[in-house]
C-alpha cells in the first residue's frame, strides 16, 4: 500500500511511485506510436483511405465507460472487504487476548516470558500465529521464521504439515479451550464468549479465502481488454481528419485513462498480493502483534512497520 501525502502542482505529473503508469507503459507508447503514424500518413493505409467519423467512437466511448466504472467499483468492493475482514481479525484477535487474561482463572497474571506451559500465554501467541498463516495463506507464501518460536516444537511440526495451517491453529485453540473447562479454569458460560470469538477469527479467515479463491470471471475482464483496447488503436483514424496534428496528443490522453483504469481493476481485485496498491498484510500482522504481545507484558514486543519509499507491505 502506498502511503504518502497527495503530491501537489507538477509533482502530481511526475509521481511514479504507485502509479499505474509503469504497468500501461508499453501499451500506450505503442498506442502513441500508432496515431503518430495514422497522423503523418493522413489516415492513408498502403494507398487506402481508412475513413471514419468520430460518431462511432462516441456511440462506443460512453459504454467503455460505464463498463470500466463498473468493473473498478467491482474490484474496489473486493478490496474494501478484504480490508474490513482484517479490521475483523485486528478487533477479534485484541477481544480473544482480553478474554484469555481475565476469564481463565490462573494464579499468577498471564506474562509473556512465562512461556508456553501458560495455557494463557499460549493461546493468545497462537492468535500471533493464526494471523500470520493466514496472510501466508493469502499470498501462497511459506510459513514466517518468526512464527516458530509462538508455538510449542510439536505443533509448530504438526502446523508445517496441515493443508489448511489457519484451521489447524483454531483447533488446536479449541482443544485448549475444552481443557480449561476440564479442569475447571474457566465457567462454561464465559467459554462460551471466547468459543464466539474463535468462530468469529475463523470465519473472518474463511471470507478472505473466499475473495482470493473467487476472482472476477475471465470472460467479463477479457471483454473489457479487447473493447477498450481496440478503441484506443483504431481511435486516431477517427480523429486525424478532424484535429490533425493533435491527434496523437488527444490519443495519448484517452488511452491513458483508459488503459490505466483497466489496470487499476486489475491491481485491486486481488487485494492480498505484493503489488503497490495491495493491502498492508506484514504491516496489520505486525500491528496485532504488537498489541497481543503488550497485553502479555512481553520483553520483546517488535517495533512497528514504517513505509519504505512511501510503500507498507
Amino acid at each position: 500500500m502506498i502511503l504518502r501525502d497527495r503530491p501537489s502542482g507538477l509533482r502530481l505529473f511526475l509521481a511514479l511511485r504507485g502509479s499505474v503508469l509503469p504497468r500501461i507503459l508499453p501499451a500506450l507508447l505503442i498506442n502513441i506510436g500508432i496515431a503518430t503514424l495514422v497522423t503523418w500518413s493522413h489516415g492513408d493505409l498502403f494507398k487506402l483511405k481508412i475513413t471514419l467519423t468520430t460518431i462511432p467512437f462516441t456511440l462506443i466511448g460512453l459504454p467503455i465507460s460505464i463498463f470500466l466504472g463498473f468493473r473498478n467499483n467491482a474490484a474496489y468492493d473486493r478490496f474494501w472487504e478484504g480490508r474490513k475482514l482484517w479490521g475483523e481479525l485486528v478487533l477479534r484477535s485484541r477481544n480473544l487476548a482480553r478474554q484469555c487474561l481475565s476469564l481463565i482463572d490462573y494464579p499468577a497474571p498471564a506474562q509473556g516470558g512465562a512461556g508456553l506451559e501458560d495455557v494463557r500465554v499460549r493461546m493468545v501467541y497462537r492468535a500471533i500465529a493464526f494471523n500470520y498463516a493466514v496472510r501466508d495463506l493469502l499470498r501462497d507464501g511459506p510459513s514466517a521464521a518468526g512464527q516458530k518460536a509462538l508455538l510449542l516444537p510439536a505443533e509448530w511440526e504438526q502446523m508445517e504439515r496441515a493443508p489448511n495451517k489457519p484451521d489447524y491453529l483454531m483447533l488446536q485453540m479449541g482443544m485448549d479451550l475444552r481443557q480449561c473447562l476440564k479442569e475447571g479454569r474457566i465457567d462454561p458460560c464465559l467459554a462460551a464468549s471466547i468459543d464466539a470469538t474463535l468462530s468469529a477469527l475463523t470465519g473472518a479467515a474463511a471470507s478472505c479465502e473466499r475473495i482470493k479463491n473467487t476472482p472476477v470471471p475471465f470472460s467479463y475482464t477479457l471483454l473489457l481488454h479487447r473493447t477498450a483496447y481496440l478503441y484506443c488503436f483504431l481511435l486516431p483514424f477517427g480523429l486525424v481528419d478532424s484535429i490533425g496534428f493533435m491527434t496523437p496528443f488527444v490519443v495519448a490522453i484517452v488511452a491513458y485513462t483508459f488503459f490505466g483504469l483497466d489496470a487499476l481493476g486489475d491491481e485491486i481485485e486481488e487485494p492480498f498480493g505484493l503489488e503497490s496498491n495491495d493491502l498492508p498484510l506484514d504491516t496489520i500482522c505486525r500491528a496485532i502483534e504488537i498489541d497481543l504481545r503488550s497485553a502479555l507484558r512481553d520483553p520483546d514486543v517488535p517495533a512497528p512497520l514504517v513505509p519504505v519509499n512511501d510503500r507498507l507491505t
